[in-house]
């Protein structure tokens, strides 16, 4: 093919809403420097009368069909449809399906999406600490409303430790730090009130939490940050900020990360059910 000729696109054809024969695409065609080939994938192709118009769209733009069919039904007739309009199409599943076929003596399902269906918990949950993560600390706050719970509370009331454990559970989570006279994000008041929980402490132990960490931090003197006064006006601040919001609110004084979370979780589906 000349240097200036446009390249044939590539279409990636599957039975499921996973991407696994695009990811693999795009691995191959990443060793190919300056190779800037079209992908288009075709999710949730089940359907023998989903085949012929896009063997046709192939047959117009001159594709090339890569597919991970696992319904042997609709491997066949997307190959023959394709030998019958001379399309390339390979077939990255069909081989490696029928050699463990012959390996296990035993058929396969043929049922498309199967792997994510029975590992759905894990996908979640991977989902939810992936999301979790990056909104730890208040960060990204135009995607605030994609949270299911959003925790508030000044610093040391275990927001991160609480908000990673939730996720574990599949829950994505935003937790956003309160800061003495300063007005939060007015994102924070458009958020549905009932999946936002505040957290508060008694101010002795949160005194005891910000000295223990100072400590581990080498940090002497005295600060702010461990000012007994500081510390009962910032709880007093976030405490007018839950109540401006109308948010639920949970004391965490000596309480588990693994308590807290269930007060919060019950918090939430309490409110989602009586204010619906």
């Amino acid at each position: 093919m000349k240097a200036n000729a446009p390249y044939p696109p590539i279409f990636v054809v599957t039975g499921s809403l996973h991407g696994v024969g695009e990811q693999l695409v795009h691995t191959i065609l990443a060793q190919f420097q300056g190779a800037d080939v079209p992908v288009k994938t075709y999710f949730l192709v089940q359907e023998l009368d989903q085949l012929e118009p896009l063997i046709m769209k192939a047959v117009t733009t001159n594709a090339i069909i890569v597919h991970t069919m696992v319904s042997p039904e609709m491997r066949q007739a997307l190959v023959s449809m394709a030998q019958a309009q001379g399309i390339m199409a390979i077939d990255l599943a069909g081989p490696l399906m029928d050699y463990l076929s012959g390996l296990l003596d035993q058929e396969p399902i043929g049922q498309p999406g199967l792997y994510r269906q029975l590992h759905e918990t894990e996908f979640k949950r991977n989902e939810a600490v992936e999301f979790t993560l990056a909104h730890d600390d208040g960060v990204k706050a135009e995607e605030w409303h994609q949270a299911d719970i959003v925790l508030l509370g000044v610093s040391r009331v275990y927001k991160t430790p609480v908000s990673v454990y939730l996720a574990m559970l599949t829950w994505k989570v935003v937790n956003v730090p309160i800061v003495l006279n300063v007005p939060p994000r007015r994102e924070l008041f458009e958020l549905d009130r009932r999946r936002v929980v505040g957290l508060t402490i008694e101010p002795a132990q949160l005194l005891q939490h910000r000295q223990y960490r100072q400590r581990q931090l080498g940090v002497q003197g005295r600060s702010q940050y461990v000012d007994p006064v500081k510390v009962y006006e910032e709880l007093e601040y976030a405490r007018k900020i839950y109540r401006r919001g109308g948010f639920a609110t949970i004391d965490v004084t000596d309480k588990p990360i693994e308590t807290t979370a269930d007060e919060v979780v019950a918090a939430v589906l309490r409110r989602l059910k009586s204010e619906a």
